[in-house]
């Protein structure tokens, strides 16, 4: 499939750079009165835009699986509590979105932010493969859940953290569980990623009309995470991501950010007044990406010293994926016999 030849992906000379900081873009936005919740909003990247987004006079909920340790981390945050949400749990799920409801909050940001790290292949209960279905299902479920909030908002955004790894794999349409032996973690997480951009599209599509727009932000790769921590000192070492001495290289022009600078284009959709009558996009360096129409193979396990190609390529767009997508995850959510 390809695009329509009609789309948002322009960049609009936000006047950020790769070097630019949480503190950079949100300066001047006052969110007092503003509700946001964010998944994983106790650590790494998701951590430093709740507390960029409560500095800002926010009231932060951050979903996450271990509370207790997500109550250590933000501790000394003001207007941030936290709630239990398990993405590779719905039952969890609807709790978390039924607890919400319930407190009658209208919903102005809701950051889909927590990641499954992978490696090896993991079902869930249901015999989904757990990087798509918590990345992208957990998400999807939380979401359409949370619509009402959202809804009454009378404007709202729902922000999806991606990566530049959905360059390297469409959706698996034929085997997206890899219950064939196919399985790899250069497929799995890529897939899982170009998910979140094509929900995006759709979800834009979909809602817009209700003020409800949507935004998919690369944070680039940023070493000093428990989430790339977690393929080992060796290969973030090939990866050119630590040094020899296993402290992080940051180098922003070619995408190796410190958390400050990964979590810029997280806060910058979700806040930036320049993206008002805009959705449906993928972001990379706090502006909006251009689409790279004839995408070359890139190994995104060894970016190497000049950096790997981020933009947007078209199977991330297209807008027939993203209707088929949506009413596949629509499916999927309802049961593994859906």
């Amino acid at each position: 499939m390809t695009p329509s030849t009609t789309h948002n992906q322009h960049p609009i000379g936000s006047g950020f750079t790769p070097a630019s900081t949480v503190d950079d873009v949100i300066e001047g936005i006052d969110l007092t009165g503003r509700n946001v919740i964010i998944t994983g909003g106790h650590s790494g990247l998701g951590l430093v835009a709740t507390r960029a987004l409560a500095n800002a006079g926010a009231s932060v909920t951050t979903g996450s699986r271990d509370t207790d340790r997500a109550t250590k981390a933000i501790a000394g945050i003001e207007n941030v509590e936290v709630g239990q949400l398990d993405l590779l749990d719905p039952a969890s799920i609807d709790a978390f979105v039924a607890g919400y409801l319930d407190s009658g909050r209208p919903l102005h940001i809701l950051i889909n932010n927590a990641g499954f790290p992978g490696g090896g292949i993991v079902h869930d209960a249901r015999g989904y493969e757990a990087q798509f279905a918590a990345n992208h299902l957990g998400h999807f479920q939380l979401t359409l859940g949370l619509y009402p909030a959202l809804r009454a908002a009378g404007g709202a955004r729902v922000v999806t953290t991606t990566s530049g790894a959905q360059r390297m794999s469409d959706i698996l349409w034929d085997d997206i569980h890899f219950t064939t032996g196919r399985y790899a973690p250069s497929l799995a997480y890529p897939q899982s990623k170009t998910a979140n951009v094509l929900f995006t599209v759709e979800l834009d599509r979909r809602w817009a009309a209700d003020g409800i727009r949507a935004y998919a932000p690369h944070p680039g790769i940023v070493p000093a995470t428990d989430f790339n921590r977690s393929v080992g000192a060796e290969a973030q070492r090939a990866m050119g991501l630590i040094d020899e001495a296993g402290e992080p290289i940051i180098d922003p022009d070619r995408g190796k950010k410190t958390p400050e600078q990964g979590a810029a284009t997280i806060v910058f959709a979700a806040t930036s007044p320049l993206l008002a009558d805009i959705g449906g996009i993928y972001l990379n360096n706090s502006d909006i990406s251009p689409l790279d129409d004839d995408p070359k193979p890139v190994d995104l396990t060894a970016p190497g010293a000049d950096g790997i190609p981020v933009d947007v390529v078209p199977h991330s767009i297209d807008p027939q994926s993203a209707q088929r997508l949506w009413e596949l995850s629509e499916r999927l959510i309802d049961g593994p016999s859906a």
